[in-house]
């Protein structure tokens, strides 16, 4: 196996930020210690593990983020006594780029969640292949590598939406464009539909669609969200060109919070919304 084969099996590229490059260097000097400590040569614990010996170089200095199943392999083949398989919930989180990470975090710590969005479904909503439409058009694209870490950590995330859960509450409201505009063809759009009725239907889930037909849109300015949080405070989020923003300016998250509530205002209720979303399905 050449230094090219099995990239998706050992692990994911390592995101730019520190903090990503910190756990996979740790994880790296970890697995090189076990290696040693067994009297392995890299090329050997390669051919053990099964992939070639450049891809065991980048993981033990750092280039890689190893996937669970590789460490679980390494903790086999090197007797580490379940050392390598502990340090899965570390690679499984740094491996998610930072700006994901950060609302993991702040999605964790809220109450209530509530979201904006007139140019794609939100992304807590997605069905992976209609989220794998989305980051396909990005331009210029996404190698195949990033392209399956975005979605991985898009999944991950919507796990905070459990009706067993009392909180988070969650409020989302979607211009009825994103509804018609079919990223990823028309048998994605139509499942998208199908799971945004599924998840509309939850108790803990309020779905609203604001329509293409109404006079007053408050919604005009953009996507954004609003993270209400267990201590009482708020702070806001909005993703543009390039940017990707948390707010905690008093004025500014009370500005949009206003705004939010104006647009739930002119939206359908979530009733007059599901109907609306099962009459595009059908005619999808």
């Amino acid at each position: 196996m050449d230094g090219n084969e099995g990239m998706d099996e050992v692990g994911w590229e390592v995101d730019s930020d520190d903090e990503s490059s910190v756990v996979a260097e740790i994880i790296g000097r970890q697995i090189k210690f076990w290696r040693e400590a067994a009297g392995l040569r890299v090329v050997q614990f390669g051919e053990l593990m099964g992939y070639g010996e450049n891809l065991i170089h980048k993981v033990e200095r750092g280039a890689r983020i190893p996937r669970p199943e590789f460490l679980d392999r390494a903790d086999e083949v090197l007797n580490a006594g379940g050392h390598l398989s502990a340090l899965k919930p570390d690679a499984e989180k740094a491996r998610y780029p930072r700006r994901v990470r950060d609302l993991a975090k702040l999605e964790a710590q809220c109450i209530e969640v509530c979201a904006y969005n007139n140019s794609v479904i939100e992304g807590l909503l997605q069905t992976q292949d209609y989220a794998a439409g989305v980051f396909s058009n990005r331009r210029p694209p996404f190698s195949q590598d990033q392209l399956s870490q975005r979605l991985s950590a898009r999944m991950a995330r919507q796990s905070i939406i459990d009706e067993a859960t009392p909180t988070p509450m969650f409020s989302f409201v979607q211009c009825e464009s994103t509804l018609r505009r079919p990223l990823g063809g028309t048998m994605v759009m139509q499942a998208q539909l199908e799971h945004l009725l599924e998840v509309g239907k939850l108790s803990n889930v309020d779905l609203q669609v604001l329509p293409l037909n109404a006079e007053e849109n408050a919604g005009l300015g953009g996507p954004f969200r609003l993270f209400k949080l267990k201590d009482g405070g708020t702070v806001a989020h909005n993703e543009v060109q390039l940017t990707s923003r948390v707010i905690s300016n008093p004025k500014e998250v009370q500005t949009l919070d206003m705004r939010y509530g104006i647009i739930r205002a002119q939206a359908l209720t979530p009733r007059e919304s599901l109907s609306l979303i099962e009459k595009l399905r059908r005619q999808t």
